[in-house]
């Protein structure tokens, strides 16, 4: 009795969707959503190849939110370094976290860092 036995057929993960939601830097015109969108469609990889996205990778665009909805396995940590990589190469990176969303798992926000709370505590 093996546990890949009773798990079924061995193959490809589910596809899976993960969003990053930019709401506060774009709002405050720090970042440009449409340069991580390219970013993100030029740096992902796929077959160790990066850029060529083919159908198995889809990036998208709303308002303030990039969708990335992958039809084979694909990992939301992946997606998570690149983001921050981004920040890093447009030197906001001092400012800005990537934050996993506490009420939905596969949801990625674009936050400030507690910069007033830390100054506070200094003082004591």
């Amino acid at each position: 009795m093996s546990r890949g036995a009773a798990a079924g057929p061995k193959g490809k993960k589910k596809g899976a969707t993960f969003v990053i939601d930019c709401a506060k830097p774009v709002e405050d015109k720090i970042m440009e959503i449409a340069s991580l969108e390219k970013f993100l469609q030029e740096r992902i990889k796929v077959g160790g190849k990066a850029g060529a996205l083919g159908d198995s990778v889809v990036v998208a665009r709303d308002k303030n939110k990039i969708t990335v909805t992958s039809d084979s396995s694909f990992s939301k940590r992946y997606l998570k370094y690149l983001t921050k990589k981004y920040l890093k190469k447009h030197n906001v990176r001092d400012w800005l976290r990537v934050i996993a969303s506490n009420k939905d798992r596969n949801v990625y926000e674009l936050r400030y860092f507690n910069i007033a709370e830390n100054e506070g505590e200094d003082e004591d």
